[in-house]
């Protein structure tokens, strides 16, 4: 690995890519009404490179699944058909693509739910006050008290997951990835500072990991596994997600991944995990950051213990993401409000060029141009990035 950088090819699964920087998954509320629109289309493509990898936004599994206005679904068929025409854009460009599955669980609002019902959950209490949820006429509000899932509705929901993933694939992804971090639902069942159950789907790791374990097998065993990623994030306390022990829940999670994958005979696709600096960068861009070395040497656990590619992410710049990949610690690096702001940031970092700054007040409105596709490419002529490198 010493001789690798960002810019060295790197083989993924089945898919050759030409570089290691990744486009993150990020949440943008540009799907009215739940359906990806031309805008999507224009957006991924302009993050596109021969042989680069994006990540797609966080996408329902159900009509349960959101918690911001104008998140894209991939339950229906219209949604299907709608996803196609942005997968084809990103196909043209030469890049991989995989869908984000996402249940954002508690993390909701009876806005966003069928006949106005209580959020799901794996527990019955909700995000504290701390925290407040974005509504569809961009007001803040408290988050209520969910509903806990039974058993019958935790089997209702793997299905969800697994239905979701084989809709991704018939909408042209390469592959999903399964959103199991930052508070949302599968984090839900992983944090013991958020599962307080007493059935077999609480109480020790082994039955708090027993739902993303489902979710996971469900559905590589559905799409195959090398077309499944996982993304967690152990150590990132977003929307109350603590865990007293994120060392040993992050190698819990990996053990039972790495066993999965001598199961079904093959690897997935990669693990995602963020950087619990995420918090501080990502958050609120204030505030003491942790030490930076015991981070790196919890996400170097982490890593030498999957069995497989290894993605991080979380508040990395040029020069960190580079270090990363020559010192071991990734395979790939995942960037998000840097990618938002620059669409050629692969061509910028090939070359060292400034970046545009983002504006974050524009990252979750509906306007399908500004802060969206407005961004300036190096050239004003946006030429393509095939011929540049």
């Amino acid at each position: 690995m010493a001789d690798s950088d960002l810019f060295t090819p790197y083989k993924m699964s089945k898919f050759d890519l030409s570089h290691r920087v990744v486009l993150a998954p990020m949440t943008r509320c540009r799907a009215l009404g739940g359906i990806p629109r031309s805008a999507m289309a224009e957006y991924y493509a302009q993050r596109s490179t021969p042989g680069g990898f994006l990540i797609s936004e966080g996408t329902m599994i159900s009509d349960t699944a959101a918690g911001f206005p104008h998140v894209p679904g991939i339950y229906n068929e219209e949604q299907v058909r709608a996803w196609k025409k942005v997968v084809d854009s990103v196909h043209a460009k030469g890049s991989v693509i995989f869908c984000q599955l996402w249940h954002v669980g508690r993390a909701s609002h009876q806005v966003y739910q069928p006949g106005g019902a209580a959020p799901l959950s794996s527990i019955d209490k909700p995000i504290s006050q701390r925290w407040r949820i974005l509504m569809p006429d961009g007001s803040h509000a408290i988050y209520p008290k969910p509903r806990a899932l039974n058993h019958s509705d935790i089997q209702d929901m793997v299905e969800h997951y697994r239905q979701a993933a084989i809709n991704a694939i018939r909408a042209g992804f390469d592959g999903i990835e399964i959103h199991g971090a930052h508070g949302y639902l599968i984090d839900q069942f992983l944090k013991d500072g958020i599962n307080d159950r007493t059935d077999e789907y609480g109480g020790s790791i082994e039955n708090r990991c027993r739902f993303i374990m489902q979710v996971v097998k469900a559905v590589a065993m559905a799409i195959g596994a090398d077309r499944v990623g996982v993304r967690m994030s152990p150590a990132i306390d977003h929307l109350d997600a603590m865990d007293s022990d994120p060392p040993k829940l992050g190698l819990a999670v990996i053990e039972r991944l790495n066993k999965l994958q001598l199961e079904l005979g093959s690897r997935l696709a990669y693990l995602h995990v963020t950087q619990p600096r995420y918090v501080a960068y990502g958050q609120t861009e204030s505030g003491r950051l942790g030490s930076e070395e015991e981070e790196a040497q919890l996400m170097r656990t982490w890593r030498r213990a999957y069995q497989g590619t290894f993605i991080c992410s979380g508040g990395f710049t040029r020069e960190l993401g580079m270090k990363a990949i020559a010192d071991g610690d990734a395979d790939l690096v995942s960037y998000g409000r840097l990618f938002i702001a620059n669409p050629d940031l692969v061509l910028r970092f090939k070359i060292n060029a400034p970046l545009n700054k983002y504006v974050r007040k524009t990252f979750y409105t509906q306007d399908p141009v500004v802060g969206y596709t407005d961004y300036p490419f190096l050239d004003s002529g946006k030429q393509k990035l095939s011929s540049r490198l």
